[in-house]
């Protein structure tokens, strides 16, 4: 998850919040952009001092007093951070969302005008030239035109344009062409590909930027990991609002329409105009005739045809360093989860805080989301003998429910064995329908409208 940040009333907040979903499988990118605006309920956060990046209660010079530890956040997203920097943002964003949240960066406008300079400038397209009210001139003229840092910082920050009546809106659209046009530069110039290219960007980009579980090498990790994802596949897409303030200046989400949107993401649904490589939609995505299939691979392959719910996977084993584990309990058996989580621990595992289970289970199961398999398998080859259930809405973390007939935890496959696991199928998601008027950018769109 990302923030813009720029000096407000109340102290920093963030300009821009976007929250980035990218599927274990690394085979698509999600982005939504939540309005500055937009309205929350006002929520308890431990308090945070933006100038110092310092968790605890403010010091008052004037008083010679510390404020309280923890602090409520106003009716806008944006107070969220300003009063309970990314530990608030995060818990806010997960609440409106239901994605879990384990990265968070604060981009620093040096950081970003540095990183379009050293990329030789960015393309953008407008249909008119830019004037804002405070900025004053952005473009001087319309059209195709590259862009330098400066120029960019200002093109993605102008609020106040004299062409717009949406404000924030018609800011957040900009953002997306305008990080789309990176992505493809990026894309174009192979920065992906090239260890020394990406290692440049990412320092120049960190350097100034406040980042909160996030080292030089995750970033530049993750570049290479999704390589091979075409702008197609790279989708921005922002909250669904009412599109009008309130008497407060709040932006009210659509609630329904908001959850169906993350849904979506949860279940790794295609949403609209996202393109193959070759240029045609995605099946299951409105544009295509096409029902959505799994994504083809050959080491998957149903166990029967009567059985259609149930696959045999040839998986590879990873790093269990790599793997985030919740370990519940079904048994009613007290501290059965407790134990089960410590050895998971002993074993590499990170391990969240265990809980129960509603209801028992005779078959100990590891449950996991689409993408996730291999992760799902090395869980499950520490257990004897467990179901293995592929759901919807675990994202990059791998669920065990601890059954009846559970009786110890086992070293896992060692990193890299193959393996072979039998999944069973969650058949009670029902599609998701979204709505028709979600406001979306694909990355590879380079029409000039």
């Amino acid at each position: 998850m990302g923030a813009g940040d720029t000096q407000d009333a109340g102290g920093t907040r963030s300009d821009t919040v976007m929250l980035v979903n990218i599927p274990a499988n690394r085979k698509r990118v999600v982005a939504v952009s939540f309005p500055r605006d937009l309205a929350i309920t006002p929520m308890q956060c431990e308090a945070w001092n933006p100038e110092t990046h310092e968790y605890g209660p403010l010091y008052d010079e004037e008083t010679g007093s510390y404020g309280p530890d923890r602090v409520y956040t106003e009716s806008k997203l944006n107070s969220a951070y300003a009063f309970g920097g990314p530990k608030c943002l995060v818990k806010v964003i997960q609440k409106l969302s239901g994605l879990s949240v384990n990265r968070f960066m604060a981009v620093d406008f040096a950081g970003f005008a540095k990183m379009v300079d050293a990329l030789g400038g960015v393309e953008v397209c407008s249909t008119t030239p830019l004037e804002d009210y405070e900025l004053g001139t952005v473009l001087a003229k319309a059209g195709r035109q590259t862009l330098d840092g400066h120029t960019a910082l200002q093109y993605v920050r102008a609020r106040q344009v004299t062409t717009e009546t949406n404000g924030d809106y018609g800011r957040i659209k900009r953002q997306q062409l305008f990080l789309s046009s990176l992505l493809r530069s990026m894309i174009s110039k192979e920065v992906f590909f090239s260890l020394s290219k990406l290692n440049n960007v990412v320092n120049m980009f960190i350097d100034d930027s406040y980042v909160d579980n996030i080292k030089t090498k995750d970033l530049v990790d993750l570049g290479q990991s999704i390589q091979g994802v075409n702008a197609g596949r790279v989708t921005f897409v922002t909250v669904p609002t009412v599109g009008y303030a309130d008497e407060y200046g709040n932006e009210t989400p659509r609630t329904d329409d908001m959850r169906a949107l993350f849904d979506a993401i949860i279940n790794d649904d295609p949403l609209p105009e996202e393109k193959n490589p070759d240029n045609t939609p995605v099946p299951g995505t409105p544009e295509s005739t096409t029902s959505a299939t799994p994504d083809a691979n050959p080491s998957i392959s149903p166990t029967s045809p009567e059985q259609g719910t149930a696959e045999l996977v040839n998986a590879v084993t990873t790093n269990p360093q790599d793997i985030t584990v919740r370990v519940s309990n079904s048994t009613g058996e007290d501290g059965l989860a407790a134990t089960a989580a410590s050895e998971l621990e002993q074993h590499g595992f990170n391990v969240t805080t265990p809980d129960d289970y509603p209801g028992p289970l005779t078959s100990t199961t590891v449950f996991f989301s689409s993408g996730n398999e291999q992760a799902a398998a090395t869980v499950a080859s520490a257990f004897t003998n467990p179901t293995i259930e592929r759901v919807a809405g675990m994202g990059d973390v791998v669920r065990v429910v601890l059954g009846s007939d559970f009786y110890s935890v086992t070293p896992p496959s060692p990193s890299g064995s193959p393996v072979q696991v039998h999944v069973v199928h969650d058949t009670s998601t029902a599609p998701t329908h979204l709505p028709e008027d979600l406001t979306v950018t694909n990355a590879a769109d380079t029409t000039c409208e």
